[in-house]
């Protein structure tokens, strides 16, 4: 490659290694984030260009602020006179995509755009010598990714990349990612990788780990016992027979609501319905009260007592008509009152004064599930001198709030000039956007999502030093999420090792599948 084309930018060792694999084998590229996957993408890209001329190179990333923030790198990293480099979007007319389809080089696009695109026949793949698929691990069942994926394979002379800070954590979920975009070989660096450390700064990781005041585990136990009265009757009724997890009951659920919708209305089956709604309710309560706030759980059952008011829920109904549980309610009232929180939203007050005092420029972000903690983390930390702190959310109109791409573009903005200093967000923050770099990323909770989890600490500590906060609440699911990250983490390296490997060997997926369905017929 002409490394001549690159302007104001020179690629790292490992840059360029990963970069002369991906020339001569359709690769998945697992890198975290802020350690330079978007390079790597335009050095193969001016590669391709130059190999294949008169052909294009096609990005495409799951959100439209995504998409423009790669086409800006490109702009910004490439000689004007390279190539014409687009921007699809909803917004562009559909005629008018067809016509700059036909001259661009360098096409930047959401997969939806396309996809409808070529569903109208508005145009093929036929000139695409390089498919970029950035947040690959997306590319599994329906979503636009996999169509485009299969489209492409059609193409004779054909080059895909796929960009990635986690493909997933079971080698089934990585094996199908890889399997759907064609890959032939995986290249993985971690921040522990040799190559990767001397670029990267120190982390400062920390786990702050609080006690479950005794007020809070009275109104669990109460909960906890009521779900476990839900389980029992699912269980007795022969309905339930896996381990009596969340996941485990909705799906309970979805297969007892299907017998039900092809006519079965046996007494067993709707009851059993009924038990599960109530169960998965209890569970919800549950997990705000040990993981979120204590305000959190008040909205969310006074929600339950408006539900029951308006008959909207029979499994509500009963729920709220419990004697325990109104007790359990009037318990939570009564700490509120006395303006007692959850130990973990005094934790982030505390540790935010403590950064300001020391650090009066520190970026920080503060991650949680929930759209009703991040409102209330924001309102707390809005209350220290100094601190600037707005929410950062998706767009959907949850709680009667919700920000269009615009308005999180603008506070991002907000963010990198230091009109604000923390924000607090939902998961819209951990993939992809362009984030400035920030001292300080705290999870409020612990999420039990490897990909996740490696999302949100990628924000810290890329160039410059960075720490990294987990609060965990002692005996709760605090716990049991902190150690499942954990675990999947691990496992998901372990396994990506081992697909790598594998292809490396010269296995396709597709015939050691076959081998292995010969093997289990003779």
């Amino acid at each position: 490659m002409s490394e001549s084309f690159l302007q104001k930018i020179e690629p790292r060792g490992y840059q360029k290694e990963i970069f002369d694999i991906c020339k001569e084998k359709n690769c998945l590229v697992v890198l975290p984030t802020g350690v330079g996957k978007t390079l790597i993408a335009l050095m193969l890209s001016i590669y391709t260009q130059e190999k294949n001329p008169g052909k294009k190179t096609l990005f495409l990333a799951p959100t439209r602020p995504l998409a423009e923030q790669h086409a800006c790198y490109f702009e910004k990293h490439l000689p004007e006179l390279f190539g014409e480099l687009v921007l699809f979007t909803g917004k562009t007319d559909a005629e008018k995509r067809k016509e700059l389809w036909q001259s661009a080089d360098i096409i930047f696009s959401t997969p939806q755009c396309i996809q409808n695109d070529m569903k109208t026949g508005r145009y093929n793949l036929e000139e695409v010598s390089l498919l970029i698929i950035d947040e690959s691990h997306r590319c599994l069942k329906n979503y636009s990714y996999t169509y485009i994926a299969e489209e492409y394979k059609k193409i004779p002379i054909r080059k895909v990349l796929g960009l990635t800070a986690s493909p997933g954590t079971d080698r089934k979920t990585i094996e199908q990612i890889a399997k759907n975009l064609g890959i032939e070989t995986i290249e993985i660096r971690t921040r522990e990788s040799e190559d990767v450390k001397p670029y990267l700064e120190e982390l400062d990781f920390k786990v702050i780990r609080l006690e479950f005041p005794q007020e809070f585990k009275e109104i669990d136990a109460v909960f906890k016992k009521l779900y476990q009265r839900k389980i029992e009757e699912l269980k007795n009724r022969k309905l339930l027979f896996e381990p009596p997890t969340k996941t485990n009951v909705i799906l309970l659920q979805k297969k007892l609501m299907q017998q039900i919708f092809s006519g079965n209305k046996n007494f067993n089956v709707l009851s059993g319905v009924s038990a599960c709604a109530q169960a998965i309710k209890l569970s919800h309560a549950i997990e705000l009260l040990e993981t979120q706030t204590l305000s959190s759980v008040s909205k969310y059952i006074k929600n339950m007592y408006e539900q029951s008011a308006q008959k909207k829920s029979k499994a509500v109904q009963q729920i709220v008509k419990n004697e325990e549980f109104n007790r359990a309610n009037i318990a939570i009232s009564e700490l509120l009152a006395k303006n007692i929180e959850h130990p973990k939203l005094l934790e982030v007050k505390s540790i935010i004064e403590n950064i300001i005092k020391q650090y009066p420029q520190n970026k920080t972000i503060i991650f949680s599930q929930y759209r009703e903690t991040v409102v209330k983390i924001a309102e707390e930390v809005n209350n220290i001198p100094g601190i600037k702190a707005k929410i950062f959310i998706g767009q959907a109109k949850k709680l009667g709030i919700g920000y269009s791409q615009k308005e999180q573009q603008e506070i991002m903005s907000e963010f990198r000039v230091g009109t604000i200093n923390v924000i607090c967000a939902t998961s819209i923050a951990e993939e992809g956007l362009d984030i400035p770099e920030v001292n300080t990323v705290i999870f409020y909770e612990p999420i039990p999502s490897a990909i996740r989890k490696i999302q949100r600490a990628g924000r810290t500590a890329r160039l410059m030093k960075g720490e990294l906060i987990i609060l965990v609440t002692n005996d709760t699911l605090d716990e049991i999420f902190h150690y499942a990250s954990k675990s999947r983490e691990r496992k998901m390296y372990k396994a990506i090792e081992n697909i790598k490997k594998d292809l490396d060997q010269g296995y396709s997926f597709h015939s050691k599948s076959e081998i292995e369905e010969q093997k289990k017929l003779f």
